[in-house]
């Protein structure tokens, strides 16, 4: 069958075109920016990826378009599509009828953790021999792709409640039908498409009311929200964890480091294994402690999945340390989000007690480029000893205006990331951690200021000791 993809270049959709070609279909897409490393992976599986949205992109013999929700009416190829009534799919829609409906899902959703609590899972299941296939929202670090069919009994996906489709504004994760659903957290987020959290519950009680009786949610005992979701009703068999313990429960942390670089994840019924890893922070021991339910509703052993954890390697931009020149320490982190940027500032004080605190953070994302959230942000960016910005565009509202409790300006605002390297060129010093959040591109902010910072500071370009696929250029 001969595919033609719209908006291939996004995460979600890359991904969907890995599994068509590992299925055998002629695929083929377009994207407005095609650039590496995702351009150069597709192409290297035989896809053609084309530049820009053209009428003439969509070959003339194709037998079905499917379309990204980045895709709107007024796109050249989707009214191309409309016109000529060619057959027209979502991602997800596609996903289900052909992968999905074949396999037993387990699909993690939430506002935070999602990426790196399924690659988790992902790699829990494939050290312990099962070849799972996944879908997952960024590249995990023990794999390199972001999606691989498997041919084992499980499918692992990232289940995001943006809106499917301009056809379908139901959440993504409705279409995946899981047999284990891990409910992480929910928070207000995604202002573009939704109005207020009333509307996130809602469809994250959709997917509570597609999994099967027989099937297993994993749900977060401390939100909340959460649990006003399943007061709507639920069918399912209902496996609560908590990040401290309160009762027996529930899977849980005990024994805990300063900064969670080593815990115990125990079970319910008393069952415990040690876990000693490179990660740190609060957050990424409770991404554990859900994966480790969601491993043991897929038959694990509580000691398969720790031992799993010692190796796992975190996706790409989740708190991942960049380099260090000169003695500054720099990390990049895909927080977004006012409660991602507290927990990986979290982390960070933990690991680092001793080190002044630089925080970079860019307002991309639609919710972020609304003040929706600036009164928490003016707390949150009050905490480490210097807090820059990088406005994002259509903003409308100034970090610049951000105060802490006592009206005092918290944060420096920037419109172009060649200003922010500047600034931290000439304030940085030995002993500082730098961290650049960001769920853009940040103008290319990470690469060029560990290139930038190693000018500056050692002669001749330094030495940037760096994570291995990290590429500093300027």
């Amino acid at each position: 069958m001969k595919l033609h993809i719209l908006g291939i270049c996004g995460t979600f959709m890359a991904g969907i075109a890995q599994l068509a070609r590992e299925l055998g279909h002629d695929v083929s897409g377009s994207d407005a920016n095609t650039y590496p490393p995702m351009s150069t992976l597709l192409t290297d599986l035989g896809i053609t990826v084309r530049n820009g949205y053209r009428a003439e992109h969509i070959p003339f013999d194709v037998d079905v378009c499917i379309v990204g929700n980045a895709m709107t009416r007024g796109n050249p190829e989707v009214e191309h599509v409309l016109d000529n009534r060619l057959d027209i799919m979502s991602g997800p829609e596609w996903l289900h009828r052909h992968v999905l409906r074949h396999r037993d899902v387990i699909a993690v959703a939430g506002t935070h953790g999602k990426t790196t609590t399924t690659a988790m899972v992902c790699h829990a299941l494939s050290s312990n021999g099962e070849a799972c296939g996944f879908l997952v929202g960024g590249v995990p670090g023990n794999f390199g792709v972001s999606a691989r069919l498997g041919d084992g009994r499980w499918f692992v996906i990232e289940a995001d409640e943006y809106d499917t489709a301009f056809f379908d504004k139901r959440s993504k994760f409705v279409h995946y039908h899981p047999r284990i659903a891990v409910l992480n957290n929910l928070e207000f987020d995604h202002a573009d498409i939704f109005d207020d959290l009333e509307q996130i519950k809602t469809q994250f009680h959709h997917l509570v009311r597609i999994v099967p009786g027989s099937g297993t949610i994993i749900v977060n005992r401390d939100d909340a929200n959460l649990d006003d979701v399943l007061s709507r009703g639920c069918w399912s068999r209902v496996v609560p964890f908590e990040a401290n313990r309160r009762d027996d429960g529930a899977w849980h942390i005990e024994n805990a480091s300063a900064d969670f670089r080593r815990f115990d994840i125990v079970a319910p019924d008393g069952r415990r294994a040690p876990v000693d890893w490179s990660l740190f922070g609060a957050h990424n021991a409770a991404n554990a402690v859900a994966a480790s339910a969601a491993c043991d509703a897929a038959g694990l052993t509580l000691q398969g999945t720790a031992a799993s954890l010692v190796d796992f390697a975190p996706p790409k931009r989740r708190l991942q340390r960049l380099g260090e020149v000169g003695g500054v320490v720099v990390y990049e982190d895909f927080a977004h989000h006012p409660t991602a940027i507290a927990t990986t500032l979290d982390a960070l004080e933990a690991h680092h007690p001793d080190a002044r605190l630089i925080a970079v953070v860019e307002m991309r994302s639609n919710t972020m480029r609304t003040p929706v959230h600036a009164s928490r942000l003016g707390a949150i960016l009050s905490r480490p000893a210097v807090a820059l910005a990088l406005r994002g565009s259509d903003m409308h509202w100034d970090p610049a205006a951000l105060e802490d409790g006592d009206g005092n300006a918290v944060c420096e605002a920037f419109d172009d990331a060649r200003d922010i390297i500047g600034r931290l060129c000439t304030m940085s010093r030995p002993g500082d951690v730098i961290v650049l959040m960001s769920n853009g591109d940040f103008q290319g902010l990470p690469a060029a200021f560990l290139a930038a910072l190693a000018t500056a500071r050692e002669p001749g370009g330094g030495d940037v000791v760096h994570s291995p696929g990290i590429s500093v250029q300027s």
